[in-house]
């Protein structure tokens, strides 16, 4: 997982197995990242391999633990209780006026 000459640092671009083994998942899942936009990449060459820029897998990770923190407060909230919003309270429907 490092470039030639750089000692223990990571380079600037990380291949799909890199990326993998930084996120602990296997390459596959990776790939799908990739390939549905969610994490950004390019292509070296018009069908070579794909590279990860490690900055932006750092943006995308920050973004998750954002989304994840969003999700989380929603939870907690007032009013993350569908259920409640629509009336409907512990199988009953609530009266008509």
């Amino acid at each position: 997982m490092t470039s030639p000459g750089s000692g223990d640092e990571i380079g600037r671009f990380l291949t799909v197995a890199d990326a993998a083994e930084l996120l602990a998942v296997d390459v596959a899942t990776v790939d799908e990242l990739i390939r549905s936009g969610e994490l950004p990449a390019i292509r070296v060459g018009s069908s070579g391999p794909w590279r990860v820029e490690r900055a932006q897998l750092e943006v995308w990770i920050d973004d998750q633990y954002e989304q994840t923190r969003r999700h989380a407060l929603w939870n907690q909230g007032e009013f993350a209780n569908t259920t409640e919003l629509s009336g409907v309270r512990s199988g009953h429907l609530r009266p008509v006026d």
